[in-house]
């Protein structure tokens, strides 16, 4: 019972920074472009809690926390007969409209950035050293003759200063002979290494068969951390560009997209670590919500943004006709992708096979 107190309530946090993140992008943008905020909303549905700042904004806590919204005074009737109201999305210029819509996305990956410096200014950061702790038998290391507790300072003109720089260059090079310069009892070798090869996914990687234990957890100072955060952050926006690409070419890797129920359980998961898995999370889950946002399907913020780039483009607005049959495109998609991961979480949860057995 407690597990899954701790889950449920792990699961409302994630979300509930993330969506405040998100929408509050979209607000803070809205006002820098002189556009009325109506509602800021924080879940669907019926309002549990509201209240009204002198603004004008009502601030509300919704029955459904799946999501949220901002209300700006105009959305939804930029192609409206009557003349655009004062203040209203509707007669803010198309530059002002894509600043706004985009801001979401952007302040979900700034937070992200804002994550990582504080955890690497408090917590520390793990930084493995490129040093070979094991060398696997028969493996391209053993072949070229490398071996454990060799230190690699560099590979050709790359200088590798974590074991993380090490597994770059060589992932990046398969069936390559590449020079690394080591460091074997103090003293400084140039050694020739042929890099294997492997598939992953179905992509051709390089292959070293080596392993590096040597961690150590260091706090940055504050421009350090920044820097390393900004570092950390663009290799997960990497990370999740080469698996969307291996989603869409090569079909691989569906069955490992997770829904609220599969998210509800890395977070409890996570909370069942400590404080920092949880903020570690937090991150990443801010880094896929702002990068799913901006993938160019109608509904999502990014097709929002692909009607304006169309509209800046033909120098007039997308007829409605095609905006509507795009909308219905991306529902489409929506409630598949929906359908998908809640299959996918299902039977991580083992829901599908105990309903199988069943039958």
């Amino acid at each position: 019972m407690l597990d899954i107190l701790r889950t449920i309530l792990a699961f409302i946090v994630d979300i509930g920074v993330l969506i405040f993140v998100h929408e509050m992008g979209h607000y803070l943008a809205a006002r820098s472009q002189g556009v009325t905020v109506e509602t800021f909303s924080i879940g669907f549905g019926p309002a549990l809690f509201k209240r009204q700042a002198k603004s004008g904004t009502v601030w509300q806590v919704s029955a459904i926390p799946l999501g949220g919204y901002v209300k700006m005074r105009g959305w939804g009737e930029e192609r409206g007969a009557a003349p655009a109201r004062p203040g209203s999305f509707e007669a803010a210029p198309l530059g002002s409209k894509a600043v706004i819509v985009a801001a979401g996305p952007l302040a979900n990956l700034l937070l992200a950035v804002v994550i990582y410096a504080g955890l690497f200014m408090t917590a520390g950061q793990v930084t493995t050293q490129p040093v070979l702790s094991q060398i696997q038998a028969g493996s391209p290391a053993a072949n070229s003759h490398l071996m454990a507790g060799d230190r690699v300072l560099a590979i050709g003109d790359d200088q590798i200063k974590n074991f993380a720089d090490l597994q770059q260059v060589v992932v990046m090079h398969p069936d390559s002979v590449l020079d690394f310069t080591i460091d074997r009892a103090g003293k400084q070798l140039l050694l020739p290494v042929t890099v294997g090869q492997a598939t992953m996914d179905g992509t051709k990687i390089g292959r070293l068969g080596v392993i590096g234990t040597d961690s150590s957890l260091k706090r940055l100072l504050p421009w350090q951390a920044v820097t390393a955060a900004f570092q950390e952050t663009g290799r997960q926006i990497s990370g999740w560009f080469t698996g969307m690409g291996t989603l869409i070419i090569h079909h691989q890797g569906l069955q490992e997209l997770a829904g609220p129920l599969g998210i509800a359980q890395i977070s409890g998961q996570a909370a069942a670590l400590g404080v920092v898995a949880v903020i570690n999370l937090i991150a990443l889950l801010s880094i896929n919500l702002g990068l799913v946002n901006l993938i160019p399907i109608p509904i999502l913020d990014g097709g929002h943004l692909l009607f304006y780039a169309v509209e800046f483009l033909i120098r007039r607005p997308v007829p409605e006709q095609a905006r509507e049959a795009g909308l219905r495109v991306g529902v489409a998609i929506i409630l598949s992708l929906v359908m998908l991961v809640t299959f996918n979480d299902l039977t991580r949860l083992g829901a599908v096979a105990w309903f199988s057995h069943l039958l």
